[in-house]
């Protein structure tokens, strides 16, 4: 232990007498290997971070849980039958009563309508704000964080009273202080409707899922008073218990809207079960790609950089040969030189990768200052690109240090 702790020790040292020595050779050389880690943990990070966000935004839309929609969430290329599905019919809130009866346990089900509309306060008017009309298991499915005030009440849903929640931007605009929105009277859509709570501030994500900071919430009873349901975006949302798989809550409910719509067996569905985990994988798919494609470009730069390392061991074989010499010929095993070399080769490798990290991370933290998303470079992404450099190091040193390794200390001698 204390001899290679003392052949490292040495290695070291003279990595850093040959960096300190041969400046502008060695930073060429550093070069590739510096921008093949920047390219590869960059990319990694900025994929993660990127992944993380949407993942988030898509999980805000419910864990476990199915929509009942016309329409297939999984469309946005030209493909997309939208012809095929805009044909179908709506779901109905009868329809989400029929659900939760037919497939029972312990399954909450809420009926969901959603519009665009404007909200008036005084002189004051925000338009473009979105309505979500939704029925009493909402917040069981999709919970809601109350900042000021409360949430809708029970007796609430049942009256369809005009009570409202407010996002936290809305109120923020309307009444400078949110927590002043709470018991004010507004006007929706023409209607008066008083505000019984604003949301806790979410902030802005690449997917807002419910977008909760720029909603109104309200009691399905209301929603329908100012809007045809049929004709504003209607769904049923079901979630399921934890025990259940997403697979078998669709195949429950797929069999309940098959007998609630009366279609038969040779009758394909006219209705789309979207799945919040279905949505999950395929993000996660595309992501791969991506970090695929951040590998490629990496890796060419790193090669680069493979060849420059070996460049600089090789010269720095040829120059210390006479120094190799007089090691074999007071007792170095080839082993010990072999390990010299890898390991100064390696050690220039992690200086590249540091400068690389170092690079990545300066540039993450000044990204999220500027535009507001966090960028972060885990733990295992710098555990990658420490194996990296380690790897590429042993590899551009493994043939210099072969040559060293077998050198003829009589010749290595009088080399010089």
């Amino acid at each position: 232990m204390r001899k290679t702790l003392q052949i490292l020790t040495n290695s070291l040292k003279l990595a850093m007498q040959e960096l300190y020595k041969n400046k502008l050779r060695t930073f060429l050389s550093l070069f590739g290997v510096t921008i093949g880690i920047f390219c590869i943990i960059g990319v990694l990070s900025a994929v993660s971070s990127l992944e993380k966000n949407v993942q988030d935004g898509i999980k805000s839309l419910g864990s476990n849980t199915i929509y009942i929609d016309k329409w297939s969430y999984a469309g946005g290329n030209a493909d997309y039958p939208w012809w095929k599905y805009v044909n179908r019919p709506s779901c109905r809130m009868s329809e989400a009563r029929l659900v939760k009866e037919k497939v029972g346990g312990d399954i909450r089900v809420v009926f969901n309508m959603s519009a665009q509309g404007m909200v008036e306060f005084g002189n004051t008017n925000l338009d473009g704000l979105n309505y979500h009309g939704v029925t009493e298991e909402f917040d069981g499915i999709q919970p809601v964080e109350i900042r000021h005030g409360r949430y809708l009440s029970a007796s609430d849903f049942e009256r369809g009273s005009s009570n409202i929640v407010m996002g936290y931007d809305i109120a923020e605009k309307l009444f400078g202080n949110p927590e002043k929105a709470v018991g004010q009277e507004v006007k929706l859509k023409g209607r008066k409707a008083r505000v019984a709570g604003v949301v806790r501030k979410q902030g802005k994500g690449l997917i807002s899922g419910w977008d909760f900071d720029n909603s109104i919430l309200v009691s399905y009873g209301f929603m329908r008073q100012m809007f045809d349901e049929r004709f504003n975006n209607p769904k049923i949302i079901v979630a399921g218990p934890e025990a259940m798989s997403a697979d078998d809550l669709k195949g429950e409910l797929r069999g309940a809207m098959r007998s609630i719509r009366r279609i038969g067996p040779t009758q394909e569905d006219n209705f789309e079960l979207n799945a919040v985990s279905d949505l999950s994988k395929s993000v996660e798919g595309i992501f791969a790609s991506v970090n695929l494609g951040g590998w490629l470009i990496g890796l060419l730069s790193l090669v680069v950089g493979a060849f420059g390392i070996a460049n600089i061991m090789f010269v720095t074989v040829r120059e210390r040969t006479p120094y190799i010499g007089l090691k074999k010929a007071i007792g170095a095993k080839r082993r010990t030189i072999l390990m010299e070399f890898l390991l100064e080769s390696s050690f220039i490798c992690i200086i590249g990768g540091i400068i690389g990290i170092g690079l990545v991370v300066g540039l993450a933290a000044a990204f999220s200052l500027m535009f507001n998303f966090p960028i972060f470079v885990s733990m295992q992404n710098l555990g990658i690109a420490f194996g990296i450099c380690l790897g590429i190091g042993m590899l551009a040193g493994i043939i210099p240090a072969a040559i060293a390794a077998r050198m003829d200390p009589v010749v290595a001698i009088r080399s010089k």
